[in-house]
């Protein structure tokens, strides 16, 4: 007698599950699961591109672990992604400190956040990489369900 198939995440999968990333040094810099856990579609963009890719073949039911390296994760950061800007783009009101993370508004109508990286008198040093570019992080995932249509509702 055969052994029924294990059922595997493959792309375009509906996918529930916790998840949680870590730092090196274990701290949590998000997580699921004290909450709700997060349902999508393998593919949709909910999760980040090269985090989906981590979960293709895992198992329903699977908790595991995944180490990734930048290049596997949120990338290695760019130099041309760290810009000037006059300080007059920043509201008045705005009270900033080195390595807070910023929402700016672009012409098109998008937002993209930068993290402060030096602030002077007439300029703001912005890096627009994502915050964990260039870190080794810690993919925890409890796969939860495959494939379950109600969980998008």
């Amino acid at each position: 007698m055969t052994e029924p198939r294990q059922i595997q995440i493959t792309r375009g999968d509906v996918v529930t599950l916790h998840y949680e990333i870590r730092l090196p040094d274990n701290r949590v810099v998000d997580s699921s699961f004290e909450g709700e856990p997060m349902a999508f579609v393998l593919g949709d963009g909910s999760f980040a591109p090269k985090l989906e890719e981590a979960l293709i073949g895992l198992p329903l039911g699977e908790h595991t672990r995944i180490l990734l390296t930048p290049e596997f994760a949120f990338g290695t950061p760019d130099p041309e992604m760290i810009h000037e800007l006059p300080r007059s783009d920043v509201p008045n009101d705005l009270a900033l400190s080195i390595d807070d993370v910023v929402e700016f508004d672009l012409p098109n109508g998008d937002a993209v956040a930068g993290t402060v990286r030096a602030i002077n008198e007439e300029t703001l040093t912005v890096d627009f990489n994502h915050p964990l570019a260039g870190m080794n992080i810690q993919l925890i995932v409890h796969i939860l369900a495959i494939n379950d249509q109600e969980a998008l509702q």
